[in-house]
């Protein structure tokens, strides 16, 4: 492949999308890349205070656990309060919370803090997800959460990269600097990214399409989006997956020292993840284009599946490595995948909401899988924890295939459709997205030459 082709390929991947989108990507790099605290907080708890291993273990499932109450609270205020107003709460409260770590010492007041930097952190994700859905077209909303994903490993990455240098400075400087970065994510969301809420038409508003319920009887409620069938399967689909994809991050480091390996193994086996997101996202992404989402998650399930239950014939450092690859191709074909399906079945007056009650599912699994994945390990050993998440993983492409081949093709043809989409998103217009309340100014220009 020429370079002039590589160049082609990355035009189309990033062209074509609303200036706004490129502001939220970039508020989206620059709050990754200062992300040192999820990342070096257990070295801190152990190496700078003192505290064992259990209680560090503990602190970081408190922070999974705030995770799976800020979802769904993420969700009712991006739907209720609005996209901005909640990001820019949110990644405040961060931010607040970042702060906090580099003086509070006590072990309750840090697990305190922790488990709120949970709540804050998981809650933002709702209306990032509700924003990309508002103002991106249809076609290209999953290309839009590639992209963005992409943008969350980058900054990850050189987070890592950087902590790792700058550590000498000290715990509390990085978690100040996290600090900084967040409130800085925060000033680029309040200043750059106009507000994409659809407004909600008047109650007495009728369909005009024969046999649709009235805009009053269209209220949603979370209640209402846990009686959604088809979602309801796609959350349960997709809480499996995750069950699948959190376990290597406790289960490999334990079978590897299994096998005798040093711990200096496993940094150099897991840092494949990040090399291949970030290398490899874009034409990935290239290469699943338009394809159908019900493939995909399947695809995408066994690709997890055969990752992960591969893992218990590894028996070196390279085939660890390869086993990570092969999950990891699954994680970047299934995020966005699965966030674009979630915007496709949401009401549009409602993706927070259904944003919310999936980011929930993110983080049921990441508190509950370390825990199991530590029990089975020290129980019936690690080959069992492995043949269990092939079967898992074999499990969830079996129901994605069957269970929501309906649903999602039947709204594949409602996108592709020649009528015009409903939405935020008025079709040729320079400013792509419904703005509330007058503070509507539009994005000029975009900080990446998209």
């Amino acid at each position: 492949m020429s370079i002039s082709t590589l160049r082609r390929s990355a035009r189309e991947t990033v062209s074509g999308l609303p200036p706004g989108f490129w502001w939220l990507w970039l508020s989206t790099l620059v709050n990754r890349t200062g992300a040192f605290v999820l990342t070096f907080l257990s070295l801190y708890l152990t190496l700078e205070l003192g505290h064992s291993a259990w209680f560090a273990g503990l602190v970081v499932a408190l922070h999974g656990l705030g995770g799976v109450a800020g979802s769904p609270l993420g969700g009712v205020l991006t739907d209720r309060w609005g996209r901005r107003p909640t990001m820019v709460t949110m990644h405040l409260a961060g931010a607040a919370c970042a702060a906090a770590l580099a003086f509070v010492t006590s072990a309750w007041g840090i697990a305190a803090v922790v488990l709120l930097m949970g709540v804050a952190m998981q809650a933002v994700r709702p209306p990032i997800n509700a924003t990309i859905a508002d103002m991106v077209p249809a076609h290209d909303v999953r290309r839009a959460y590639a992209l963005n994903y992409w943008a969350l490993n980058l900054g990850f990455a050189i987070a890592s990269i950087g902590g790792g240098a700058a550590a000498f400075l000290g715990y509390r400087t990085l978690f100040v600097v996290d600090a900084v970065a967040t409130v800085l994510c925060a000033v680029i969301v309040f200043l750059r990214l106009p507000e994409t809420r659809p407004e909600r038409p008047a109650p007495t508003e009728e369909k005009s399409t024969a046999g649709e319920k009235s805009a009053a009887e269209e209220k949603v409620s979370t209640l209402t989006v846990l009686r959604d069938a088809p979602f309801r399967t796609l959350v349960l689909l997709n809480l499996l997956v995750c069950l699948v994809f959190t376990t290597p991050w406790i289960g490999l480091p334990l079978t590897m020292a299994d096998q005798g390996l040093p711990a200096s193994s496993y940094g150099v086996v897991i840092a494949v993840n990040g090399i291949v997101i970030v290398g490899f996202q874009l034409l990935v992404n290239k290469l699943t284009d338009k394809r159908s989402p019900v493939l995909l998650l399947a695809l995408s399930s066994l690709l997890f599946a055969l990752g992960t239950g591969a893992t218990a014939l590894a028996g070196s450092s390279v085939a660890f490595a390869a086993t990570v690859v092969v999950w990891t191709v699954g994680e970047m074909i299934h995020v966005p995948t699965n966030a674009a399906a979630t915007a496709r079945l949401a009401p549009e007056h409602a993706r927070g909401r259904y944003q919310g009650v999936m980011g929930m599912s993110w983080a049921v699994a990441g508190f509950v899988a370390p825990i199991l994945a530590g029990a089975i390990v020290d129980g019936p050993g690690p080959d069992v924890l492995w043949a269990a998440t092939g079967a898992i993983g074999v499990l969830a492409a079996a129901g994605y295939a069957t269970r929501l081949r309906k649903a999602l093709a039947e709204d594949e043809d409602a996108v592709a459709a020649p009528v015009p989409v409903p939405g935020p998103v008025p079709s040729p217009a320079p400013a792509p997205v419904v703005v509330k309340g007058g503070d509507a100014e539009e994005a000029e220009g975009s900080p990446v030459g998209a």
